[in-house]
């Protein structure tokens, strides 16, 4: 194989793109088809590692992989003004349309991508370009409003909102590369930096789920994708949800897989156990874009690893569990079991029988799972929950008797309530955990609603203070084996610190016991082939060669001042200082704040500060970005600030304010 370090891919508004490409030697005389993957983080030093380690397996493999820069990134032309526009797809259109067109090509693409470029693969399908084929989605959606690092049930991210908005929009504002682009790197620089927005002003703007959210949302229409799909999660990752849904949507051939990871994908983890994916990759690519049928067994529809219970930890390497195959979505061996939230004797129970109705109240600590995961993982230390039992204490909690087998669960469990507010805008947090014999407690799954959307993520309704209402929350999809003795227990809340921005005044949330309010659990039966599927073992390209010049290293810290009653979450990433193969040295490094004071939901701050070098011999240039989110009762306020250097010499300076109204929120 041999790799064009870069090319620039030319689009009819004059705009440029750039690309690597990595293919077989002789694809110029035996054309090959060609793989996509368009995503905005720099392929000559962002994705530049984990492409080495993927891109070359294909092409060995008799394909072109083809890693785009889109537009307004990297050593692209353009501005990147938000996530997925439709100038997005109809730049990939363009570019898949050149590709087909290459000597090197046979005509057929295939789309694939983790995160940024799994969700813009599919939403290029449902566009439906002639010469894309098929594809492969990892830890992607189907819906940018729920399941997305924006809302989850009408709720603010708190945990992702703003810091996924200052990720970008320090990137956003990186250099493309003089030694590629010439001299017009600076002007191109500059005017990034000038018009790249703070995408958090758009997406606040946006607090219910209307046709900003709509476009790009493949669930919208399954049937427009129309070609093969493989889609991929892993059960450390927060996109899930979705898999299920594409899966039972969509009318052309598809398969599914979620194993145990992280953010990442599943050759690599963590954590393990890791498979053979490219391998996997390779022939699912063999079948739709060289039409060569497997020799053995089509795989199943979907294969999921279910986890077993282990002790809770903040950090795992490997969870321990096994494989199993399902031959349709829902599976037919997956069926509802309902326990009814009781409370008798002042004990709080999850019993297959309701009691008698009693009405119990918690008054929601603000700091409540204060010190949960946040919404997405890579699988780094400290980003999976620790054991759950202060803050199950801290939540109106109802727990099973110790069960007397293994229950196995693989689906979305649901919580139905019967509750009452005294205030008009609540939410209701929902964990479930795995409780062992000796007290630990495995939080599972968990979900958020804002009960102002109850009944339509659209149409709006606050509560009628004291009214009763029946309400349905939906909780993350999941794939658990609960062992034999340990209990199940939901705990419930009006507060979910870490993951939902706050109400604006504090709620006492009270929930009727009995018939009205229970939680439903999608239970499957054992299979005799459970535990016995196979894959083949992780491979991958050589590891590129980087020199490290400072040692990445991670802090994540929760202090409380016990006098103030403030509490403060610090996550220093410091990413380290590299020196790639081109001379390129990046430096990236960032500091996250979350404070609040207890008792108080408009004390809430949350910053995000960052910094992003790039250095080549005697060239040098420094980002720092300085973001923030606050409240009151009526208003979010969000600030942004930038400064930019060239050398130690300022050369830019900006700041972003923005109030924009809470709706409903």
């Amino acid at each position: 194989m041999k790799t064009i370090d870069n090319v620039f891919i030319p689009l009819s508004d004059g705009t440029r793109l750039a690309a690597r490409i990595w293919m077989p030697n002789d694809a110029e005389a035996n054309p090959v088809p060609a793989l996509l993957e368009s995503i905005p983080y720099r392929k000559d030093d962002g994705t530049v590692r984990r492409d080495a380690r993927r891109q070359p397996y294909f092409a060995e493999h008799g394909y072109a992989a083809v890693r785009v820069d889109m537009r307004g990134s990297g050593d692209a032309d353009g501005i990147l003004y938000d996530e997925y526009l439709k100038q997005e797809q109809d730049d990939a259109l363009e570019v898949i349309e050149w590709l087909a067109a290459q000597p090197w090509c046979d005509g057929n693409v295939g789309m694939h991508g983790i995160s940024w470029g799994g969700f813009n693969s599919l939403q290029v399908a449902a566009r439906r370009p002639p010469a894309l084929k098929a594809l492969i989605v990892i830890g992607f959606t189907d819906d940018r409003y729920n399941d997305d690092v924006h809302y989850m049930g009408g709720c603010l991210l708190a945990s992702q909102m703003l810091q996924w908005a200052a990720v970008m929009f320090v990137y956003n504002a990186a250099p493309p590369d003089p030694e590629i682009v010439g001299e017009r790197w600076r002007e191109m620089w500059l005017e990034r930096m000038e018009k790249s927005p703070p995408y958090i002003e758009a997406w606040l703007d946006h607090q219910r789920r209307d046709d900003y959210w709509k476009h790009g949302s493949v669930g919208e229409d399954y049937p427009a994708i129309g070609i093969p799909v493989l889609a991929v999660g892993g059960w450390t990752d927060s996109y899930n949800n979705s898999i299920p849904r594409l899966l039972a949507g969509l009318d052309a051939p598809r398969r599914g897989l979620i194993g145990p990871w992280a953010h990442a994908f599943p050759e690599l983890g963590p954590p393990g156990p890791t498979v053979g994916f490219l391998q996997e990759s390779v022939r699912w690519w063999d079948q739709w874009l060289k039409g060569i049928e497997e020799g053995e067994a089509e795989p199943p529809f979907l294969r999921s690893y279910i986890v077993q219970s282990e002790p809770p930890a903040r950090h795992f390497t490997e969870l321990k569990g096994y494989w199993v195959a399902d031959p349709a979505w829902p599976p037919p061996n997956v069926s509802d079991q309902t326990f009814f939230l009781n409370s008798r004797a002042g004990a709080t129970r999850l019993d297959a029988n309701a009691g008698p109705e009693e009405p119990l109240t918690i008054r929601g600590l603000l700091a409540h799972g204060f010190d949960h995961i946040p919404w997405g993982s890579y699988g780094s230390p400290g980003s999976y929950p620790g054991d759950q039992r202060a803050t199950d204490g801290e939540s109106l909690s109802f727990t099973t008797a110790p069960l007397e087998k293994p229950l196995v669960l693989l689906g979305n469990p649901y919580l139905e309530l019967e509750l009452a507010a005294d205030q008009p805008l609540a939410l209701v947090a929902a964990r479930l955990c795995d409780v062992a014999p000796d007290g630990a407690s495995r939080l599972i799954s968990w979900g958020l609603l804002n009960l102002a959307h109850r009944s339509s993520h659209e149409f709006l309704e606050p509560l009628v203070t004291g009214a009763r209402y029946q309400v349905r929350v939906k909780l993350n999809m999941l794939g658990y084996e609960v062992a034999t003795g340990h209990s199940l227990r939901i705990g419930i809340s009006p507060t979910y610190a870490r993951q939902a921005w706050p109400s604006p005044r504090p709620v006492t949330l009270t929930v009727f016991t009995g018939r009205a309010s229970r939680l439903v659990l999608p239970v499957r039966t054992p299979q005799p082939d459970d535990g016995r599927i196979e894959f083949d073992p992780p491979v991958s390209s050589p590891a590129l060669e980087v020199e490290t010049l400072r040692v990445p290293h991670r802090t994540q810290t929760l202090t409380r001042d016990q006098i103030t009653g403030q509490l403060t979450f610090t996550l220093e990433q410091d990413e380290g200082r590299d020196r790639f193969p081109n001379g390129m040295e990046v430096d990236d490094w960032s500091l996250e704040t979350h404070t609040l004071v207890e008792g108080d939901p408009l004390s809430v701050e949350q910053r995000v500060q960052a910094r992003l070098g790039y250095r080549r011999g005697g060239w040098s240039v420094r980002i720092e970005t300085d973001s923030t989110l606050t409240c009151d009762e009526t208003y979010f306020f969000v600030v942004n600030h930038m400064k930019a250097f060239e050398g130690e010499i300022e050369v830019f300076s900006k700041s972003w304010n923005a109030a924009i109204k809470r709706d409903h929120m």
